[in-house]
C-alpha cells in the first residue's frame, strides 16, 4: 500500500493540469464534474490507507525509488502516519463539499475559463495534502508554497475588484514573508545536520548535545510561517482581510483546514525536529505556544463580538479557535494532541457551514451586514437553523464534535486556561448567535432593528456588497442547503459516536514518540463545562439583541485603540509579524541559555 501514498498528492495535480489545458473547450458543467472526480480520489484513498494500515507504524514511499544512500535522504518521503492520512482525507472532503456547493453559486465564469476555479481548487488540494504528508522539511516548505500561492490566486478570484486584489496582496505579502521565514530556518537546520527528513534532523540535532543560539533561532523561523498561516496573533492581520473579500467557497477552506494546516506544522515540526535533548525544552516550547495561544483566543473573541461584517465576524472567531487548538498542542501531552485534532475535525465542519450560510445571504440579499439583514432571514428558516446550529457548535454545545474537542483540551490544560477555553468559547459562540437572532429571528424576540451605529475608520460594514452568483438568488439551489446540511452533520457525529473519537485518539498517540492512548470520552466535568459556555454564549446574544437601544452608543468603545490596529496597511502588519518573532524567540529562549 505504500505505492499508492503519491496518487494522494498525483491525483489533484493531475486533474488541475487537465482542467488548465482542457478548460478553455470545456463546457462550465464538465469542468466542475471532472474537478470533482479528481478530488474524490484522496477523498476515497487517504482513508482506506488509514484504515488499512498501522496506527503505530504508519505508511512510507520515496517517490520515484530516490532511497537514502548511506543513511542519507536524496529523494521525496511521503509519510502516512493517521495524523497525516486523517488530514488529507477531511481536506479532501471539505475540497469536495466546496466544488458541490460551487456547483450553483458563482456567475457564470468568461468566456473559455470554465475550468479555472476547479483547477485552482484542486492544485489548493494537492498542495494541502502533500504538506499533511510530507517526511521531510524541504518538501513540506515546497508544498506549504504551492497551497500559498494557489490560495492568493483564489483570494483575488474576483480580480475586476479592487478589494479582492488589495485583500490577495496583503495575504501575499505577509505569508510570503513568513515562507521566507521559514526557509531561512530550514537552511539554519541543514547547515547544522545535513539533513531534511523531519526525524533525521531531530535525530542528528540530539546527537550534537544540548541546543544553541542556532536551534533557538531555527526555531522561531520556522514557526513564525506556520503560526502566519495559522493566523495566531500577532501573526494574524491578513486573515480577516482576506475572508472579507474572498469568495464564499474560498473561505470555507481557508477558515476550515488551511488555517489548522499551520496548527498542524507547529506541532509535527515541534515533535518530530525539536522535541528532543538538542531542540527546545519542553517547558519553553510549551509556554510560548500557551500564551500565544492564549492571546490569540482573547483577542480573537473581543474582536469578533465587535464585528457586523458577517464574513469577519467568522474570520475572527477562526483567529480565536485557533488560539485554542495552540494551547491544546502547548500543553505537549497526548490527551491535549487528541482533544485538538478532534476539535480541529468538529470545527472544519461546522466553520465552512457557517461560511456558506453567509454566502447564501450574500447572493440573495447582497449584502453581509448583521444590521442591514436584520430580519432578512426569516423566508429562509432552514439556513436559519443551520446558522444557529453553527452558532452553538463554536459555543461547545454537547454534544457536538466541537464540544467533545474542547472538553478533552480543557481536561489536558488545567484550571486556568480551562476558564479561557470557557470565556472565548462563549463569546464567539454568543456573537454567531446574535446575528442569527438578528438576521433570522422573530420580531418578537428580537425587537426593532437596531439603529446601525455610525461608519468608524476601523469598522467594515458589509453592506451593498456584490453577489458571487447571475443577480438575485431567488430560490436557494439544493445543493447550497445540503453542503451545510451534512457538514454538520459531520459534526454532530464526530461528537457523538464513540469510535470516531477513540479512532482520532489512537491516530495521535500513535504519531507521538512513546504514545499512549489517551481516553478521548466523554466527561461530567465536559459535559457540564460545555453547557455553561453555551449558556453564556446563549445569554450574551440574548442580551444583545434586547437591550435598550440608548444603551448601544452610549460609553466609550474601550476596544477602540485594539481595533485601530487591524489597520488594513500591510506595513503594519509586517511590523507586528517582527513583534511576534521577537516575543516567540524570547519565551523560548530560557530553555536555550539553561540547556
Amino acid at each position: 500500500m505504500n505505492e499508492l501514498l503519491p496518487l494522494i498528492v498525483a491525483a489533484p495535480l493531475v486533474g488541475g493540469a487537465l482542467l488548465v489545458a482542457l478548460g478553455r473547450r470545456l463546457p462550465r458543467r464538465a469542468a466542475e464534474t471532472l474537478g470533482m472526480v479528481f478530488a474524490a480520489v484522496p477523498a476515497a484513498l487517504a482513508p482506506a490507507l488509514l484504515a488499512g494500515s498501522s496506527a503505530t507504524a504508519g505508511l512510507s514511499e520515496w517517490v520515484g525509488g530516490w532511497t537514502p544512500v548511506h543513511g542519507h535522504s536524496v529523494g521525496i518521503v511521503l509519510t502516512g502516519d493517521h495524523v497525516g492520512l486523517g488530514l488529507a482525507a477531511l481536506v479532501s472532503l471539505l475540497v469536495l463539499a466546496v466544488l458541490a456547493y460551487s456547483w450553483r453559486y458563482f456567475d457564470e465564469p468568461p468566456h473559455r475559463h470554465s475550468g479555472s476555479f476547479p483547477a485552482l481548487v484542486l492544485l489548493f488540494q494537492a498542495g494541502m495534502c502533500g504538506f499533511a504528508i510530507t517526511g521531510d522539511l524541504f518538501n513540506a516548505f515546497v508544498f506549504f508554497e504551492l497551497m500559498s500561492v494557489v490560495a492568493y490566486a483564489l483570494t483575488g478570484y474576483r480580480v475586476e475588484e479592487a478589494r479582492a486584489v488589495q485583500g490577495a496582496f496583503t495575504f501575499g505579502v505577509v505569508n510570503s514573508l513568513g515562507a521566507y521565514a521559514t526557509l531561512t530556518g530550514i537552511i539554519l537546520l541543514y547547515a547544522r545536520t545535513g539533513e531534511l527528513g523531519m526525524r533525521a534532523v531531530g535525530r542528528a540535532l540530539d546527537r550534537q548535545g544540548g541546543p544553541d543560539g542556532l536551534v533557538l533561532a531555527a526555531f522561531v523561523l520556522v514557526l513564525t510561517g506556520f503560526l502566519v498561516k495559522a493566523a495566531v496573533v500577532p501573526f494574524h492581520f491578513w486573515l480577516p482581510d482576506a475572508h472579507a473579500v474572498a469568495p464564499t467557497p474560498v473561505c470555507m477552506l481557508l477558515s476550515g483546514v488551511l488555517v489548522e494546516l499551520g496548527v498542524y506544522g507547529a506541532w509535527r515540526v515541534y515533535w518530530t525536529v525539536f522535541a528532543g535533548p538538542g531542540g527546545v525544552p519542553h517547558p519553553d516550547a510549551g509556554r510560548a505556544l500557551i500564551i500565544l495561544g492564549t492571546l490569540s483566543a482573547l483577542v480573537g473573541a473581543v474582536m469578533c463580538w465587535k464585528q457586523r461584517h458577517l464574513k469577519r465576524m467568522l474570520a475572527y472567531s477562526t483567529v480565536s479557535h485557533t488560539g485554542l487548538f495552540l494551547i491544546g498542542v502547548g500543553v505537549l501531552t497526548p490527551a491535549g494532541a487528541s482533544g485538538v485534532a478532534l476539535y480541529v475535525i468538529g470545527h472544519a465542519g461546522t466553520k465552512a457551514a457557517l461560511f456558506a450560510c453567509v454566502g447564501i445571504l450574500l447572493d440573495r440579499y447582497g449584502s453581509v451586514d448583521e444590521h442591514e439583514l436584520h430580519g432578512k432571514g426569516r423566508e429562509l428558516p432552514v439556513v436559519g437553523v443551520l446558522f444557529a446550529v453553527g452558532g452553538l457548535a463554536l459555543a461547545g454545545a454537547p454534544p457536538l464534535g466541537t464540544a467533545l474537542g474542547k472538553a478533552l483540551t480543557e481536561g489536558a490544560s488545567g484550571a486556568w486556561l480551562t476558564v479561557v477555553f470557557v470565556l472565548t468559547s462563549a463569546v464567539t459562540g454568543g456573537a454567531v448567535l446574535r446575528a442569527a437572532a438578528r438576521v433570522f429571528g422573530v420580531s418578537a424576540l428580537t425587537g426593532r432593528a437596531a439603529p446601525p451605529p455610525g461608519h468608524q475608520a476601523y469598522e467594515t460594514s458589509g453592506e451593498d456588497e456584490e453577489p458571487e452568483s447571475t443577480g438575485t438568488l431567488t430560490r436557494v439551489p439544493v445543493t447550497m442547503l445540503a453542503v451545510p446540511a451534512v457538514l454538520l452533520l459531520g459534526c454532530l457525529l464526530t461528537g457523538s459516536v464513540p469510535a470516531v473519537a477513540r479512532a482520532v485518539a489512537r491516530s495521535v498517540d500513535g504519531a507521538l514518540p512513546g504514545g499512549v492512548t489517551a481516553p478521548a470520552v466523554w466527561s461530567v466535568p465536559g459535559v457540564l463545562l460545555g453547557l455553561l459556555s453555551t449558556g453564556l454564549a446563549a445569554g450574551l446574544a440574548a442580551y444583545a439583541v434586547r437591550r435598550p437601544h440608548g444603551s448601544r452608543s452610549g460609553g466609550r468603545d474601550l476596544t477602540a485603540p485594539l481595533r485601530r490596529l487591524h489597520s488594513g496597511h500591510v506595513g503594519d502588519y509586517v511590523a507586528w509579524m517582527l513583534v511576534g518573532m521577537a516575543v516567540l524567540g524570547a519565551l523560548a529562549l530560557p530553555g536555550v541559555i539553561s540547556g
